[in-house]
């Protein structure tokens, strides 16, 4: 008496080299399509497009200044987070053109702070410059918020591959290491705006994501640290 052997399953195929495509290497090579930077360019400008939409027509709640106010200052924080993204996600994940988006970014964000002081200047101050001067010191939420925004000045002047060449490459990195303080000054900004309503948990959302980006990026802040001052150390000898 025979039995009837167990059918054989076929061997499964093995994927053929280079035909299976993993989800990073997808990700990297739309992050690296020409059409992606204009992409994330118009995603950018969607917050001031709903902002302004608003305005006209009237959809920005009681206290339309206010909205406004927030939501500039709100994306000016929003996109720092984005800048101090980009070099730890691709040393993370290796998608090289994420580089090419962070001098975007980082005009984006002093675009929107530029926006934000301008409606404080605007809508809080009457374009009142004796009245801004006087109102500074007074309110320390204010003040700090105006020192970052001047930091940013120089950075964003300085974003062109002309002022590397003109400043050097270590005194370029050294005046955009300022990112990291004004990451500090804007959360302490965002700080004493909310303490006056007793409304933390954005600060509290932002501040953490801020301080790991901070706490990422700190192995390389401290491997440039060591760089420059063996540099500095080899020209004295």
């Amino acid at each position: 008496m025979t039995t009837a052997s167990a059918p054989t399953r076929p061997p499964s195929p093995q994927p053929t080299p280079g035909v299976t495509v993993t989800l990073r290497q997808r990700i990297g090579r739309w992050l690296g399509h020409r059409a992606a930077k204009p992409v994330v360019f118009i995603l950018c400008l969607l917050p001031l497009l709903w902002l302004v939409w608003g305005a006209v027509m009237n959809t920005l709640g009681a206290n339309p200044a206010e909205a406004i106010l927030r939501g500039t200052g709100l994306w000016t924080l929003r996109l720092l987070c984005l800048v101090l993204l980009v070099t730890p996600l691709r040393q993370a994940t290796g998608w090289a053109a994420l580089a090419r988006w962070r001098r975007m970014l980082g005009l984006y964000v002093f675009f929107y702070a530029s926006l934000h002081f301008l409606s404080y200047a605007w809508l809080d101050m009457g374009f009142d410059l004796d009245a801004i001067v006087r109102d500074l010191p007074k309110r320390p939420f204010a003040l700090v918020g105006f020192v970052a925004f001047v930091m940013l000045i120089p950075l964003a002047a300085t974003s062109f591959n002309r002022a590397i060449r003109w400043l050097g490459a270590p005194r370029w990195q050294m005046l955009h290491k300022l990112v990291y303080v004004i990451a500090v000054l804007a959360v302490l900004h965002f700080l004493w705006i909310r303490s006056s309503k007793h409304r933390y948990g954005d600060v509290v959302l932002y501040g953490g994501i801020l301080a790991l980006l901070l706490a990422a990026r700190l192995g390389s802040l401290r491997a440039w640290i060591a760089k420059q001052r063996e540099r500095l150390a080899g020209t004295k000898a």
